[in-house]
């Protein structure tokens, strides 16, 4: 089996180290002193579960790896329309594009039975400029349950979780997706196939929707979120709206409110991913967490006014992080 990680970050590099471990042809692209360090050093793997060095080879240049049998994402979703000068190198007529994502996926609604089958999400998909780049059909889908952070160039801190479950836009549990599971498995990984991937999403998305957001806007960390009483009653409200919404579309994931929040305050002082990005002056992930599940309220008719204030002043806040006004109201 052929891997290219495409973006070996604090994810795609873990992933990566994992699968070379156990035998896959692994190649990572990545940039900077990263790469660098990734070249002379290898990829260190700081971990709980025992360290190890990995030493795939690494590139800023997909055209040195040629065609693959899965490509792994390890961007951030916002980086997806742009990445076809990454990710075209490395196609043949079945590469597997596995997209590491938080949020509402650009395929959500490809080959799913239903009023809104083949809906196009503007705010994940906009202008269709995702689906051109990674056409729908090569999608497996995938929900990261592992916590990981680059701690200096090529050395990667796994924190904990190890699960990656995946699955088919359309349910099946095909080869394709039982190749992949069985290559993370070898490497040590826990890696499910997922015949209703959509549940494991809403499920992870229950939290992101609102602590990310929240922790961006009061700079707080999860736990400082939960013991705050109206900040927890807000997550509660979002919790629930994005429930609702999920119920409209068919989907019904087997969480509790409350053992999520349990979850969260286990994670103490824990800073969300998005409020790592604001510290680092980075684009916010805000259109596939928050913005697509307002979109997916307005189209179902759901009631979100929880999550649709919180997303209006955190997407203010990312207009001054990246400049773009293009949602700003022309003056008078």
């Amino acid at each position: 089996m052929r891997v290219a990680v495409v973006g070996a970050g604090a994810i795609g590099a873990y992933v990566g180290a994992a699968l070379h471990r156990a035998g896959a042809e692994v190649h990572l692209i990545a940039r900077g002193a990263h790469l660098e360090a990734v070249r002379r050093d290898g990829v260190r793997v700081l971990s709980p579960r025992g360290d190890f060095t990995a030493r795939p080879p690494a590139t800023d240049d997909p055209h040195e790896i040629g065609p693959v049998d899965h490509v792994f994402l390890g961007l951030k979703a916002n980086a997806y329309a742009t990445c076809g000068p990454l990710v075209r190198p490395l196609m043949k007529s079945d590469t597997a594009v596995i997209a590491a994502q938080n949020g509402i996926p650009w395929w959500y609604f490809h080959g799913l039975p239903g009023p809104y089958e083949g809906y196009r999400i503007e705010t994940v998909d906009p202008g269709g400029a995702v689906s051109a780049t990674l056409p729908p059909e090569r999608a497996i889908g995938c929900v990261v349950y592992a916590a990981t952070e680059i701690v200096e160039p090529g050395v990667i801190r796994h924190m904990e979780g190890t699960r990656f479950s995946i699955g088919e836009p359309d349910r099946t549990i095909s080869a394709r997706c039982l190749a992949f599971s069985e290559a993370m498995v070898a490497g040590g990984l826990k890696c499910p196939v997922e015949a209703d991937l959509r549940s494991d999403i809403w499920i992870k998305l229950m939290g992101n929707i609102a602590f990310n957001p929240i922790s961006a806007l009061s700079r707080a960390t999860m736990i400082e979120i939960c013991r705050h009483r109206e900040t927890r009653e807000l997550v509660i409200a979002m919790m629930r709206e994005t429930l609702d919404v999920a119920a409209r579309l068919g989907c019904h994931p087997e969480m509790s409110i409350e053992r999520r929040l349990s979850g969260a305050e286990r994670a103490g002082d824990h800073k969300t991913s998005m409020l790592q990005d604001l510290e680092r002056g980075r684009p916010l992930e805000l259109d596939v967490i928050l913005a697509a599940v307002v979109e997916l309220a307005d189209l179902t008719g759901a009631a979100v006014p929880g999550l649709r204030a919180v997303n209006a002043v955190a997407d203010l806040m990312n207009q001054k992080i990246t400049g773009d006004t293009q949602g700003a109201v022309p003056a008078r």
